[in-house]
């Protein structure tokens, strides 16, 4: 199962390293997406704001990803 998880990690990686920006915009468009949500009824979806914490969460870990590759 670890074998299966390394390769993965490691194509994903080399994805991700020549496409740096990918995940920040990525990031900021569910941000979007969340800012759109708020004048919609939605319910639940409108509440939580779960778009904006995805967001937030991809677009750092984009950040970071971006600084060590």
């Amino acid at each position: 199962m670890y074998s299966w998880m390394n390769k993965m990690l490691d194509k994903v990686s080399e994805y991700l390293a020549s496409r740096k920006g990918l995940l920040p915009i990525l990031g900021m468009l569910f941000i979007i997406v969340n800012f759109i949500f708020q004048f919609l009824p939605l319910g639940w979806l409108k509440d939580s704001n779960l778009f904006l914490h995805l967001g937030l969460v991809i677009a750092i870990l984009g950040l970071m990803l971006a600084w060590a590759l």
